[in-house]
């Protein structure tokens, strides 16, 4: 038993005399690029006194707390809320950004936004501004609604999409004519 212990003994303090693995360090890596949190299939509620504005969703989310502001990607969706909180209107993207000092929601890239009420539009790129929940873009748009088809330059509407202008109409169709 005692030559048990003693070779048991000397296999550990063996063990302990080998080198030591040093791990790699990888030297060209800026900090200030990586993000200070980071998720995988998140879910963000925005909330004005206790009340839902509306639930984003995303399959990858970035958080700079540096610069104030969440990068979105792998496909964004937004579901918007009245004042209610009752559903209005849904947006997907394929990417996005918050501003987290204003919480303005920037969608790029394949935006549909689809209402409740069956207006349809579709864009490059658009911005929510949480402040007055109005969506706005200054690219091409395309809007399809149940009375009409109208493609232009600029646009502003609710998030409910019932009131909405065209800056710059391109082309404008009465439903019946399509």
């Amino acid at each position: 038993m005692r030559i048990c212990v003693s070779i048991l003994l000397i296999m550990t303090f063996y063990g302990c005399q080998e080198q030591r693995v040093q791990p790699s360090i990888i030297s060209n890596i800026q900090l200030e690029k990586l993000p200070s949190q980071e998720s995988f299939n998140a879910k963000v509620t925005f909330t004005d006194s206790g009340k839902t504005k509306a639930v984003l969703h995303t399959g990858h989310i970035r958080v700079f707390y540096d610069t104030q502001e969440t990068l979105l990607d792998s496909s964004v969706k937004v579901d918007f809320y009245d004042e209610n909180q009752v559903h209005t209107s849904t947006l997907t993207s394929k990417r996005g950004r918050v501003d987290d000092a204003t919480q303005n929601l920037w969608a790029k890239d394949s935006v549909v936004v689809v209402s409740d009420s069956g207006v349809t539009i579709t864009t490059s790129e658009l911005m929510w501004r949480n402040k007055d929940r109005k969506i706005v873009s200054d690219k091409f748009v395309t809007i399809v609604s149940p009375k009409e088809k109208i493609q232009g330059y600029g646009f502003e509407s609710d998030q409910s999409l019932r009131n909405y202008v065209i800056g710059n109409p391109t082309y404008t169709a009465k439903r019946d004519t399509l």
